[in-house]
Protein backbone atom coordinates (compact mmCIF):
# COMPACT_ATOMS: atom_id res chain seq x y z
CA UNK A 1 0.00 0.00 0.00
CA UNK A 2 2.71 2.71 1.08
CA UNK A 3 4.60 1.47 -2.26
CA UNK A 4 2.08 2.37 -3.82
CA UNK A 5 1.38 5.94 -2.93
CA UNK A 6 4.92 6.19 -3.47
CA UNK A 7 4.65 5.37 -7.10
CA UNK A 8 1.66 7.98 -7.32
CA UNK A 9 3.81 10.85 -6.06
CA UNK A 10 6.83 10.01 -8.50
CA UNK A 11 4.61 9.75 -11.46
CA UNK A 12 2.85 13.35 -10.30
CA UNK A 13 5.99 15.06 -9.76
CA UNK A 14 6.99 15.36 -13.69
CA UNK A 15 3.17 16.27 -14.30
CA UNK A 16 3.19 19.23 -11.69
CA UNK A 17 6.56 20.26 -13.24
CA UNK A 18 5.45 20.60 -16.33
CA UNK A 19 2.51 22.36 -15.46
CA UNK A 20 4.68 25.33 -13.07
CA UNK A 21 7.01 25.96 -16.45
CA UNK A 22 3.43 26.30 -18.25
CA UNK A 23 2.65 28.57 -16.29
CA UNK A 24 5.81 30.66 -16.20
CA UNK A 25 5.54 30.84 -19.99
CA UNK A 26 2.40 31.88 -19.89
CA UNK A 27 3.20 34.28 -17.95
CA UNK A 28 5.96 35.58 -19.71
CA UNK A 29 3.95 35.67 -22.86
CA UNK A 30 1.58 37.64 -20.85
CA UNK A 31 4.53 39.93 -19.54
CA UNK A 32 5.59 40.74 -23.68
CA UNK A 33 1.84 41.12 -24.20
CA UNK A 34 1.95 44.07 -21.79
CA UNK A 35 5.30 45.73 -22.75
CA UNK A 36 3.73 45.04 -26.23
CA UNK A 37 0.50 47.16 -25.28
CA UNK A 38 2.63 49.60 -23.55
CA UNK A 39 5.16 50.31 -26.35
CA UNK A 40 1.75 50.76 -28.55
CA UNK A 41 0.27 52.94 -25.96
CA UNK A 42 3.08 55.34 -26.06
CA UNK A 43 2.93 54.90 -29.90
CA UNK A 44 -0.37 55.89 -29.38
CA UNK A 45 -0.50 58.91 -26.79
CA UNK A 46 2.33 60.00 -29.58
CA UNK A 47 0.16 60.04 -32.46
CA UNK A 48 -2.84 61.85 -30.03
CA UNK A 49 -0.19 64.52 -29.39
CA UNK A 50 0.66 64.80 -33.12
CA UNK A 51 -3.09 65.05 -33.96
CA UNK A 52 -3.06 68.00 -30.97
CA UNK A 53 -0.56 69.53 -32.52
CA UNK A 54 -1.84 69.65 -36.14
CA UNK A 55 -5.33 70.33 -35.26
CA UNK A 56 -4.12 73.37 -33.37
CA UNK A 57 -2.23 74.73 -35.83
CA UNK A 58 -5.73 74.13 -38.79
CA UNK A 59 -7.42 76.01 -36.36
CA UNK A 60 -4.91 78.90 -36.45
CA UNK A 61 -5.06 78.92 -40.42
CA UNK A 62 -9.05 79.03 -39.56
CA UNK A 63 -8.66 81.81 -37.59
CA UNK A 64 -6.10 83.62 -40.22
CA UNK A 65 -8.67 82.77 -43.32
CA UNK A 66 -11.53 83.81 -41.26
CA UNK A 67 -9.81 87.64 -40.59
CA UNK A 68 -8.68 87.34 -44.18
CA UNK A 69 -12.80 86.84 -45.42
CA UNK A 70 -14.20 89.40 -42.91
CA UNK A 71 -11.62 92.16 -44.07
CA UNK A 72 -12.46 91.69 -48.05
CA UNK A 73 -16.00 91.44 -46.97
CA UNK A 74 -15.47 94.90 -45.34
CA UNK A 75 -13.54 96.15 -48.32
CA UNK A 76 -16.26 94.84 -50.37
CA UNK A 77 -19.04 96.82 -48.16
CA UNK A 78 -16.68 99.43 -48.51
CA UNK A 79 -16.71 99.70 -52.15
CA UNK A 80 -20.81 98.99 -52.71
CA UNK A 81 -21.04 101.62 -50.52
CA UNK A 82 -18.83 103.31 -52.50
CA UNK A 83 -20.51 102.65 -55.77
CA UNK A 84 -23.94 103.23 -54.45
CA UNK A 85 -22.96 106.65 -53.12
CA UNK A 86 -22.09 107.96 -56.63
CA UNK A 87 -25.09 106.24 -58.14
CA UNK A 88 -27.03 108.43 -55.35
CA UNK A 89 -25.43 111.61 -56.42
CA UNK A 90 -27.28 110.81 -59.82
CA UNK A 91 -30.84 111.26 -58.17
CA UNK A 92 -32.19 108.16 -60.26
CA UNK A 93 -29.93 109.52 -63.53
CA UNK A 94 -27.31 111.14 -64.58
CA UNK A 95 -27.86 114.59 -65.80
CA UNK A 96 -24.45 115.39 -66.45
CA UNK A 97 -24.12 112.65 -68.64
CA UNK A 98 -27.74 113.54 -70.42
CA UNK A 99 -26.12 117.38 -70.27
CA UNK A 100 -23.52 116.81 -72.01
CA UNK A 101 -25.98 114.28 -74.60
CA UNK A 102 -28.19 117.65 -74.68
CA UNK A 103 -25.47 119.97 -75.48
CA UNK A 104 -24.10 118.10 -78.33
CA UNK A 105 -27.21 117.96 -80.19
CA UNK A 106 -28.10 121.54 -79.18
CA UNK A 107 -24.53 122.49 -81.25
CA UNK A 108 -25.78 120.89 -83.92
CA UNK A 109 -29.54 121.32 -84.07
CA UNK A 110 -30.45 124.64 -82.10
CA UNK A 111 -27.01 127.16 -83.19
CA UNK A 112 -28.05 129.92 -84.58
CA UNK A 113 -26.07 131.80 -87.28
CA UNK A 114 -24.37 135.02 -87.30
CA UNK A 115 -25.79 138.21 -87.47
CA UNK A 116 -23.90 139.75 -90.72
CA UNK A 117 -23.70 136.48 -92.35
CA UNK A 118 -24.22 136.78 -95.92
CA UNK A 119 -27.74 135.88 -96.82
CA UNK A 120 -26.83 134.31 -100.01
CA UNK A 121 -30.14 131.87 -100.97
CA UNK A 122 -27.83 129.43 -102.93
CA UNK A 123 -25.48 128.86 -99.17
CA UNK A 124 -28.36 128.92 -97.34
CA UNK A 125 -29.78 125.55 -96.26
CA UNK A 126 -33.21 125.06 -96.50
CA UNK A 127 -35.63 125.44 -93.53
CA UNK A 128 -37.31 121.78 -94.22
CA UNK A 129 -33.70 120.11 -94.52
CA UNK A 130 -32.57 122.38 -91.73
CA UNK A 131 -35.20 120.53 -89.79
CA UNK A 132 -34.76 117.11 -91.17
CA UNK A 133 -31.45 117.23 -90.21
CA UNK A 134 -32.25 118.41 -86.81
CA UNK A 135 -34.56 115.41 -86.09
CA UNK A 136 -32.27 112.86 -87.31
CA UNK A 137 -29.61 114.07 -84.76
CA UNK A 138 -31.84 113.97 -82.12
CA UNK A 139 -33.26 110.53 -83.07
CA UNK A 140 -29.55 109.30 -83.28
CA UNK A 141 -28.52 110.59 -79.88
CA UNK A 142 -31.65 108.91 -78.30
CA UNK A 143 -30.34 105.82 -79.56
CA UNK A 144 -27.33 106.12 -78.46
CA UNK A 145 -28.80 107.97 -74.68
CA UNK A 146 -31.50 104.38 -74.70
CA UNK A 147 -27.90 101.93 -75.02
CA UNK A 148 -26.37 103.74 -72.43
CA UNK A 149 -29.60 104.02 -70.09
CA UNK A 150 -29.59 100.20 -70.33
CA UNK A 151 -25.85 99.45 -69.25
CA UNK A 152 -26.25 102.04 -66.47
CA UNK A 153 -29.53 100.24 -65.41
CA UNK A 154 -27.81 97.05 -64.85
CA UNK A 155 -25.52 98.41 -63.14
CA UNK A 156 -27.97 100.31 -60.51
CA UNK A 157 -29.39 97.00 -60.15
CA UNK A 158 -26.18 95.38 -59.26
CA UNK A 159 -26.00 93.19 -62.09
CA UNK A 160 -22.31 94.24 -63.05
CA UNK A 161 -21.35 91.14 -65.20
CA UNK A 162 -24.00 92.58 -67.42
CA UNK A 163 -23.07 95.80 -67.17
CA UNK A 164 -19.87 95.38 -67.62
CA UNK A 165 -20.77 93.45 -71.31
CA UNK A 166 -22.91 96.33 -72.22
CA UNK A 167 -20.52 98.81 -71.27
CA UNK A 168 -18.03 97.36 -73.41
CA UNK A 169 -20.50 97.41 -76.29
CA UNK A 170 -22.07 100.75 -76.17
CA UNK A 171 -17.80 102.21 -76.82
CA UNK A 172 -17.21 99.82 -79.63
CA UNK A 173 -20.46 101.26 -80.83
CA UNK A 174 -20.02 104.61 -80.08
CA UNK A 175 -16.32 105.59 -79.52
CA UNK A 176 -16.59 109.36 -80.33
CA UNK A 177 -19.84 109.99 -78.58
CA UNK A 178 -19.90 112.24 -75.30
CA UNK A 179 -21.07 109.73 -73.25
CA UNK A 180 -17.99 107.57 -74.03
CA UNK A 181 -16.09 108.42 -71.56
CA UNK A 182 -18.78 108.01 -69.07
CA UNK A 183 -18.81 104.86 -70.24
CA UNK A 184 -15.28 103.92 -69.45
CA UNK A 185 -15.86 105.19 -66.16
CA UNK A 186 -18.78 102.84 -65.25
CA UNK A 187 -16.87 100.13 -67.01
CA UNK A 188 -14.05 100.44 -64.64
CA UNK A 189 -16.26 100.31 -61.61
CA UNK A 190 -18.24 97.14 -62.36
CA UNK A 191 -14.74 95.61 -61.97
CA UNK A 192 -13.83 97.47 -59.46
CA UNK A 193 -16.51 96.63 -57.03
CA UNK A 194 -16.46 93.22 -58.13
CA UNK A 195 -12.24 93.14 -57.10
CA UNK A 196 -11.10 92.73 -60.78
CA UNK A 197 -8.52 95.17 -60.30
CA UNK A 198 -6.59 94.48 -63.07
CA UNK A 199 -9.49 95.23 -66.03
CA UNK A 200 -10.64 98.47 -63.67
CA UNK A 201 -7.54 99.31 -63.99
CA UNK A 202 -7.48 99.50 -68.06
CA UNK A 203 -10.47 101.05 -68.23
CA UNK A 204 -9.70 104.16 -65.61
CA UNK A 205 -6.07 104.17 -67.19
CA UNK A 206 -7.82 104.32 -70.75
CA UNK A 207 -10.42 107.33 -69.92
CA UNK A 208 -7.39 109.15 -68.08
CA UNK A 209 -5.06 108.51 -71.11
CA UNK A 210 -7.99 109.39 -74.02
CA UNK A 211 -10.12 111.77 -72.49
CA UNK A 212 -8.02 113.92 -69.76
CA UNK A 213 -10.97 116.65 -70.19
CA UNK A 214 -13.65 114.77 -69.00
CA UNK A 215 -15.66 115.84 -65.86
CA UNK A 216 -14.85 112.15 -64.87
CA UNK A 217 -11.19 112.60 -65.04
CA UNK A 218 -10.31 113.60 -61.78
CA UNK A 219 -12.49 110.26 -60.21
CA UNK A 220 -10.79 108.09 -62.63
CA UNK A 221 -7.20 108.94 -61.88
CA UNK A 222 -8.49 108.70 -58.52
CA UNK A 223 -9.54 104.60 -59.04
CA UNK A 224 -6.46 104.23 -61.28
CA UNK A 225 -4.53 104.61 -57.93
CA UNK A 226 -7.05 102.63 -55.73
CA UNK A 227 -6.94 99.97 -58.10
CA UNK A 228 -2.66 100.47 -58.32
CA UNK A 229 -2.62 99.49 -54.33
CA UNK A 230 -5.12 96.68 -54.44
CA UNK A 231 -2.72 95.09 -56.46
CA UNK A 232 0.12 95.97 -54.13
CA UNK A 233 1.55 98.39 -56.20
CA UNK A 234 2.23 101.03 -53.34
CA UNK A 235 5.27 103.47 -55.52
CA UNK A 236 2.94 103.63 -58.26
CA UNK A 237 -0.40 104.29 -56.29
CA UNK A 238 1.23 106.70 -54.22
CA UNK A 239 2.38 108.94 -57.64
CA UNK A 240 -0.98 108.23 -58.63
CA UNK A 241 -2.69 109.74 -55.44
CA UNK A 242 -0.58 112.36 -54.95
CA UNK A 243 -1.09 113.26 -59.09
CA UNK A 244 -4.43 113.49 -58.33
CA UNK A 245 -4.36 116.08 -55.73
CA UNK A 246 -1.99 118.14 -57.52
CA UNK A 247 -4.21 117.87 -61.02
CA UNK A 248 -7.51 118.84 -58.94
CA UNK A 249 -7.08 120.60 -55.97
CA UNK A 250 -10.18 121.36 -53.96
CA UNK A 251 -11.45 118.14 -55.60
CA UNK A 252 -13.82 115.31 -54.13
CA UNK A 253 -11.20 113.07 -55.72
CA UNK A 254 -8.65 115.06 -54.28
CA UNK A 255 -9.35 114.92 -50.81
CA UNK A 256 -10.56 111.05 -51.23
CA UNK A 257 -6.92 111.05 -52.30
CA UNK A 258 -5.38 113.32 -49.57
CA UNK A 259 -7.21 110.80 -47.10
CA UNK A 260 -6.06 107.65 -48.38
CA UNK A 261 -2.09 108.98 -49.01
CA UNK A 262 -2.25 109.76 -44.75
CA UNK A 263 -3.85 106.41 -44.40
CA UNK A 264 -0.71 104.69 -46.78
CA UNK A 265 1.75 106.71 -44.34
CA UNK A 266 0.15 105.67 -40.88
CA UNK A 267 0.33 101.78 -42.48
CA UNK A 268 3.50 102.35 -43.44
CA UNK A 269 4.27 104.04 -39.77
CA UNK A 270 3.45 100.62 -37.64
Amino acid sequence: MAGALASAVLLALPVSAQDSRLSLADRVARLEQQAQNKDQGVGLVNQISQLQQQLQQQEGKIEELQHHLQELDEKSKAQYTDLDSRLARLEGGHPAAANAAAAAVGVQVGSAPQSGAPANAANAVPASSASSAGAGNAADQATVQAAYDVAFNSLRSGDYAQASRQFRSFIQQYPDNPLTPNAYYWLGESYYVTMNYPVALEAFQHLVSQFPQSEKAPDALLKVGYSQLELKQTAAAKATLTAVTSKYPGSHAASLAHERLQRIQLQSAN
